[in-house]
């Protein structure tokens, strides 16, 4: 899909979000990068430190986009459609993580 036509529905937004995540070390990054937010969001919760919810933007997306811009060398998705890739994040991560999905797509 072209994204001169606009996406309306995150059903044809996930196929092309996945054809811009090709690359092995973008995907672990991503797949780190929200790992970390998880890890962040429930430590903030539990030690009551709330603080550290305003590091979630810069460590989700910081990884993300070293991984578009050093390694997929693609522009991320999450300017033109912000909804739809961050819903994306979270489901290739429990993709990835539940092996729907591989780190490596062309294995």
């Amino acid at each position: 899909m072209t994204m001169n036509k606009r996406i309306q529905t995150f059903n044809e937004f996930y196929p092309y979000y996945l054809k811009e995540h090709q690359d092995p070390t973008c995907r672990k990054l991503h797949f780190t990068g929200t790992g970390l937010v998880f890890f962040i969001l429930g430590a903030s919760i539990i030690t009551g430190n709330l603080i550290w919810l305003a590091s979630i933007p810069l460590v989700g997306y910081g990884f993300a986009w070293v991984g578009h811009f050093f390694f997929e060398k693609n522009k991320p998705a999450t300017f033109k459609y912000p909804l739809f890739s961050l819903i994306s994040d979270f489901r290739l991560f429990f993709d990835l993580l539940t092996r729907n999905e591989k780190f490596n797509p062309e294995n």
